[in-house]
């Protein structure tokens, strides 16, 4: 006899996702000394990676979940932002943006945070949007915190339901730790990525005299009266998910505020261990085996996907974070997080 159930059906269709209002966005930012294009829902760069090496794979995923997707202009100095080559080129994009709308990625957090907000204010006049789900790679998460900050002192119309970060320093980089003399060279004990790191980020905060690369240090964000505590009740009603790579290790006796780390970030840095409720009233922590960006990862010598903007189970908790924005200030705190 032969079983035959189900014969005579058709497969059910893949199931398409929901189709969410434009007024409904997703903004993502990408980090420091990052250059990014500005790209739309259905207008992305024609040449190179789409929406720039940080952005592009977050910004498909995305759209493949029916979310309205914008990615926010960043450029590595001053101006408007142009084509790019190297690693991670990109060219003929959409409409270039003006300089007060584009984040400088180099500059001060809270100027990139003044740049951003004005963005995000003209894509509520110009595209209609009203309510945001931020997604911040790197600096990205502290320059998104800054934007929201300008947003409800300025009692902006564009309301911020959630912030998802990736490999955010919100307790500072030890790379800029030991750029601004707060932390050894020994402390990379002997790991030559580390070091290098290490070294190349003193060589640009002496070369820059300011900015971000001076400002993201554990002194300067942690300090009494310092930069989180300045924030203080920004986050206030709006839920946060910390993602944070640990792909780097070493044994033995180490410090934390280097080990693990995702190559550039610590783990304990990117899930904010030392932060505050009342900078952070409502946590949720994930942990991957990534690094930091691919740009990290081909330095590494691995795949693209081992980094936490490209890889699938990152991308997955990013679409699950957004989705569970409207009820999630009612769940248990810290869930995931390091006691």
């Amino acid at each position: 006899m032969v079983l035959t159930a189900g014969c005579g059906s058709e497969p059910a269709a893949p199931t398409e996702p929901e189709k969410r209002p434009a007024s409904q966005a997703v903004v993502i930012v990408s980090g420091g000394d990052a250059t990014s294009p500005f790209t739309t829902p259905d207008q992305a760069c024609a040449t190179g990676l789409a929406a720039g090496n940080t952005d592009t794979a977050l910004r498909k995923h995305l759209l493949e979940q029916g979310y309205t997707v914008f990615t926010s202009p960043a450029m590595a100095g001053r101006g408007q932002v142009v084509d790019q080559t190297g690693f991670g080129p990109f060219g003929i994009c959409p409409v270039t943006l003006p300089e007060n709308m584009t984040v400088n990625s180099t500059a001060s957090i809270d100027t990139a945070g003044e740049h951003l907000a004005r963005f995000l204010n003209w894509l509520h006049t110009e595209k209609g949007v009203t309510d945001v789900d931020f997604v911040g790679h790197s600096m990205g998460g502290l320059y998104s915190r800054a934007a929201i900050r300008v947003l409800i002192s300025t009692n902006s119309p564009v309301h911020v339901r959630s912030l998802t970060t990736l490999g955010t320093p919100w307790q500072g980089s030890y790379l800029s730790d030991y750029a601004n003399g707060n932390l050894p060279l020994t402390d990379c004990l002997g790991n030559a990525l580390c070091e290098t790191a290490m070294k190349g980020m003193k060589d640009e905060v002496l070369r820059l005299m300011s900015g971000s690369g001076r400002e993201v240090n554990q002194a300067y964000l942690m300090g009494d009266n310092g930069w989180n505590e300045y924030q203080s009740g920004v986050l206030q009603d709006i839920p946060v998910v910390l993602i944070g790579g640990k792909r780097f290790t070493m044994p033995g006796q180490v410090n934390p505020a280097v080990w693990p780390n995702d190559g550039l970030v610590a783990l304990s840095s990117a899930h904010a261990v030392d932060g505050a409720d009342s900078v952070l009233p409502h946590r949720r922590c994930h942990t991957f085996d990534d690094t930091h960006s691919i740009f990290v990862s081909n330095a590494a010598k691995l795949e693209w996907n081992t980094a936490m903007t490209w890889d699938p189970q990152v991308l997955d908790v990013v679409h699950q974070s957004i989705e569970d924005a409207p009820k999630a200030l009612e769940t248990p705190n810290r869930q995931g997080c390091p006691s």
